[in-house]
């Protein structure tokens, strides 16, 4: 699986480059900037990006600005997005587009070798991978809002796996519950939040997801 890094810090950049390869990637071009970044994915178009948020030269946004400019050319361009803090703003801007393949996640979560490489390959499969932090506080940004209020405790917990891509198999594993019931809660969040139901789970979650961000 082709992939492509970016990130300023040489260590981590260096330290992406060893795991991924030693879970039998192949990293085509790592960089550490926005412009060689949008350069690199138009190029190599890979099976998947690995971009940090802030890049070289503002430090602000070009690693997102150059992902998402990449996903405008090439449409369902696969990234995973590495930030240092949660950063609302650039969830939603990841979700705004609905093909799919996208993912945010905090970089401590890169210390958790099997959880990283795992987000890696579901967007890279065309899936979602999102922090259950980033999930925890645009869950918080709602809780006034009467349609999450109403969610049962269970159907929280049940609406955050759902964001971070886990299919009912994986989120009744999680929760030590029948997927009968995984898929009553589900049936019973749509209700609430006033979403259609959808049997592509990834289209589940990013309209989820989409709900969330306003």
């Amino acid at each position: 699986m082709r992939v492509v890094i970016a990130e300023d810090l040489v260590l981590l950049r260096d330290g992406l480059i060893r795991l991924l390869q030693a879970h039998d990637f192949e990293v085509v071009a790592a960089v550490d900037n926005g412009r060689d970044l949008l350069e690199a994915l138009v190029k190599h178009r890979p099976d998947v990006a690995v971009c940090d948020v802030r890049l070289p030269p503002t430090f602000t946004d070009e690693g997102l600005r150059a992902a998402i400019e990449a996903r405008r050319r090439l449409p369902g361009l696969p990234v995973l997005i590495l930030s240092q803090y949660v950063e609302q703003l650039y969830a939603r801007e990841l979700l705004s587009d609905s093909a799919g393949g996208v993912g945010y996640l905090l970089k401590d979560r890169v210390a958790d070798v099997g959880q990283f490489v795992d987000a890696v390959r579901r967007v890279a499969a065309g899936g979602t991978a999102m922090d259950p932090d980033v999930i925890a506080q645009l869950l918080a940004r709602h809780s006034r809002d009467k349609p999450v209020t109403a969610l049962t405790p269970r159907e929280r917990e049940v609406l955050s796996l759902m964001a971070e891509g886990r299919s009912n198999a994986a989120i009744a594993a999680r929760l030590f519950i029948t997927e009968k019931a995984v898929s009553k809660h589900t049936n019973n969040i749509f209700s609430k939040l006033g979403l259609l139901q959808a049997e592509d789970d990834n289209r589940r979650v990013l309209a989820v997801l989409a709900y969330l961000n306003g």
